[in-house]
């Protein structure tokens, strides 16, 4: 985990990982750092190493597959893409850390996090992530509340 990164966008990124993958199996994995699509705190499937994207395709139900991984639920092809871009090693805690802020900076929501604008901030990447709400993947969507709650609980700070 990246220990460079401010405490509001700290506190997004727990957010992010709280809303994608639950806070009960962030505790029984690595932080959700290793952690597969699919998984729950009572059958979680994780990966045992960080060289690269696990690359599992799971079939969540019929029509719904992802290669989803990671703190983030990052998608295989974008890793392979930020890899490239950022000039990463492998998709270590520290290299997811490095994507999700890429893709928070690319919509431009890192000034709302760092100015305490936490439901513009997630309206402006809600199209990335399928648990926030407005992402529109037909998945589980989030409360703002929930989030917001988890978000100070992190250690964020509100405009």
């Amino acid at each position: 985990m990246n220990q460079n990164i401010n405490q509001n966008r700290r506190a997004f990124l727990d957010m992010l990982a709280a809303s994608e993958i639950g806070p009960a199996l962030l505790a029984v994995s690595d932080n959700g750092y290793n952690v597969i699509v699919g998984s729950t705190a009572t059958n979680p499937d994780l990966f045992t190493s960080y060289a690269d994207h696990p690359r599992k395709l799971i079939t969540l139900r019929p029509g719904l597959a992802s290669t989803a991984a990671g703190r983030y639920q990052s998608l295989a092809r974008y890793f392979d893409v930020y890899k490239a871009q950022l000039g990463l090693p492998d998709f270590s805690p520290d290299s997811q850390d490095a994507i999700a802020l890429q893709q928070i900076r690319e919509r431009g929501a890192l000034p709302l996090i760092d100015m305490g604008n936490f439901t513009l901030a997630v309206a402006r990447v809600s199209n990335l992530w399928a648990s926030l709400p407005g992402a529109g993947y037909n998945q589980h969507e989030n409360q703002i509340a929930q989030l917001e709650a988890a978000y100070t609980a992190a250690g964020g700070a509100l405009a």
